[in-house]
């Protein structure tokens, strides 16, 4: 595998080594050996998928401690575009995000550490989203952002009239009015 940094130094890109041939490809999508050298000691709890059309916008989304979680996330099929915000208010990244496109054709994967706020808008006419967490989901320690902060001026991919969200997610707060919980 090779980790590519991102201009926040603990949100890496992965790139898998595929082996292909006439028959298709083959790749190693984890390795707890390889992510405890290369990235850091985890141990990853729980896996989730998510299946999504065009449009669809889940985020901004973490949870607060004790509960908070690091993800290793990837797309199965489709594009999205993977979002990390950097909501550690003694960071020097505060306020800062990351995007990458993630897709079934390019393999990459997004390790996201705790105190980042996530989320991803699908740019294919559907998405197979899957991630790997450090912590069980907790709805009581569930925690948003707005995914159109316009402090963040997040570039989603999308015109604003094709986004989708959940009610959930419209009523999400800026992160100027978050507390700081990292």
């Amino acid at each position: 595998m090779k980790i590519i940094d991102t201009s926040i130094s603990d949100v890496k890109i992965i790139e898998p080594k595929v082996f292909k041939d006439s028959r298709g490809y083959f790749y190693e999508s984890f390795s707890q050996k390889e992510f405890n050298q290369l990235i850091t000691p985890i141990t990853f709890v729980q896996d989730n998928q998510a299946k999504s059309s065009f449009g669809v916008l889940r985020g901004l989304h973490f949870q607060k401690p004790p509960y908070s979680q690091s993800k290793l996330v990837r797309v199965i099929s489709g594009k999205v575009l993977d979002v990390a915000v950097d909501i550690r208010k003694e960071s020097p990244t505060y306020g800062q995000y990351e995007s990458v496109v993630l897709s079934g054709d390019n393999m990459r994967q997004l390790f996201i550490p705790k105190g980042f706020a996530h989320g991803y808008s699908v740019l294919s006419d559907e998405a197979v989203f899957q991630y790997k967490c450090d912590e069980y989901y907790h709805p009581e320690s569930e925690g948003g952002i707005i995914w159109n902060d316009p402090d963040l001026k997040i570039d989603w991919m999308l015109k604003p009239e094709n986004i989708l969200l959940s009610d959930k997610d419209t009523n999400r707060i800026k992160l100027s009015q978050l507390e700081n919980i990292f």
